[in-house]
């Protein structure tokens, strides 16, 4: 019996064999004239007759539209070339070192300072242009020798950019930030972390915040990606105060586990709170089982994963956490604006379960405690809501909302564009073929590139 296709390279996962071009896209409804720029989105798309061990380890592929005078003008998908890619290039030389640049560059794409740049969490990052081609390891002007989170928060008061590098070694966590010319300005070992996963972090005005959680590095998970659940890790949350002594507080919270942080900020208490998309260890595991394509994995990635609030209150050390909505919810954005400071809108993916059979995407209003949910229709995978400011609007949902939407009846994909206000679509860009699900991306203005 012919083994099975792995979930994250069949159905909606299924990758393009090929690079293309396209110009002068069908636009159903009217592009916002305001929106001037590129909406980039990165994924995992190996080459043909690859088949990674883990959706993690996929190449990353780079989708464009580039949007100009109300019109899209065009559409292009690149791989981006790295070492890993062209030459087969592994993380690890024979020697026993790392090789910094064999990265599948998969998980993100942003802009800081001007540059591009691809990411992913156990690599240098990929610098591509705004024609998606790509020109070669981005090093900070040779200031960082370790990898690079794939999340990475840019503070909307002072431009910095903050990020991590994760290990399973000592040190194991090392936290940076850096200038918008590409320069390291803070490097500080985080003493007492420890040897987990740690693909997302939180800041607000005055604190860094570290997920220490109980998804540990693991030599005997033989996926390529060795981490596994530990119920004797003792889960914590580490808080660094952004200026002075590098001393962190650690708050012990209950076990979970939490790949992408909504936001964090400081309430009116003086307290932190911090929102994100909560696992457990069941909806861990069963979705570990759809990454690497086990026997008996769920129908779709993210099985019992819900919203979640943790409020930590350093006057007193203590933690209350507490379920906010019973949506199943993954891929969380909010207004870049309020990175760090308070927020009152968020959007995330919902996906099947809790008594929903397809995937749509959802807005959350945190002062009144309710959600809306634009429903896409039937077998239709929406991608991560990115937020795109509307012209002089300074409410957080004052915008829209870009997503590359794919469907497999059709066999198409299209870029959507929602209004944020009320979530219903404002137009829909045609994509000349289907766009494989992938992870996350960004909205690039043109002021934000050099001329």
């Amino acid at each position: 019996m012919p083994e099975l296709a792995k979930p994250y390279l069949s159905g909606h996962y299924t990758p393009v064999t090929d690079e293309i071009s396209a110009v002068g896209l069908t636009v159903r409804g009217t592009i916002p004239p305001e929106l001037d720029g590129r909406y980039i989105r990165n994924g995992h798309n190996p080459k043909p007759g690859v088949v990674p061990t883990h959706w993690f380890r996929g190449s990353g592929m780079l989708h464009g539209v580039r949007l100009r005078n109300g019109k899209a003008e065009w559409y292009r998908n690149r791989w981006v070339h790295t070492t890993a890619l062209d030459e087969g290039a592994e993380l690890f030389r024979p020697d026993g070192s790392m090789d910094l640049a064999a990265s599948a560059a998969a998980t993100h794409l942003i802009e800081f300072g001007g540059r591009l740049l691809a990411l992913q969490e156990v690599n240098l990052p990929w610098q591509v242009t705004p024609e998606l081609d790509t020109v070669g390891t981005f090093d900070f002007h040779g200031e960082l020798t370790t990898p690079m989170t794939a999340h990475t928060k840019e503070d909307p008061v002072t431009g910095e950019l903050h990020f991590l590098s994760y290990s399973p070694f000592p040190p194991h966590l090392i936290y940076y930030t850096a200038s918008p010319s590409g320069h390291i300005t803070r490097s500080e070992v985080i003493e007492g972390a420890g040897p987990a996963l740690m693909h997302d972090f939180a800041i607000t005005a005055d604190h860094v915040l570290f997920f220490d959680l109980p998804v540990t590095f693991n030599p005997a998970e033989r996926s390529g990606i060795p981490y596994r659940w530990n119920d004797d890790y003792p889960p914590r949350i580490g808080v660094l105060p952004r200026t002075g002594p590098a001393v962190v507080r650690w708050f012990d919270v209950e076990p979970s586990a939490l790949l992408h942080s909504t936001n964090a900020y400081i309430d009116e208490l003086g307290r932190i709170i911090l929102d994100g998309p909560r696992y457990d260890r069941t909806s861990w595991e069963s979705t570990w089982k759809w990454w690497v394509g086990a026997p008996g994995h769920a129908t779709v990635p993210g099985t019992g994963m819900t919203a979640y609030r943790w409020i930590l209150d350093p006057a007193t050390g203590k933690v209350t956490e507490e379920m906010t909505d019973d949506l199943v919810t993954e891929f969380p954005t909010i207004d870049n604006r309020r990175v760090g400071l308070p927020n009152r809108h968020s959007y995330a993916l919902a996906f099947p379960g809790s008594g929903r059979s397809d995937w749509a995407v959802v807005k959350y209003d945190h002062d009144t405690g309710t959600r809306k949910v634009a429903e896409l229709g039937r077998d239709r995978l929406p991608g991560e809501a990115y937020f795109v400011p509307g012209e002089g609007g300074t409410a957080d949902d004052n915008g829209y909302l870009m997503s590359v939407v794919s469907d497999l009846d059709s066999n198409s994909s299209e870029l959507l564009i929602l209004d944020a206000s009320d979530l219903n679509t404002v137009a829909a860009i045609e994509l000349p073929r289907r766009v494989p699900a992938g992870i996350h991306g960004s909205w690039i203005p043109d002021s934000d590139l050099p001329a």
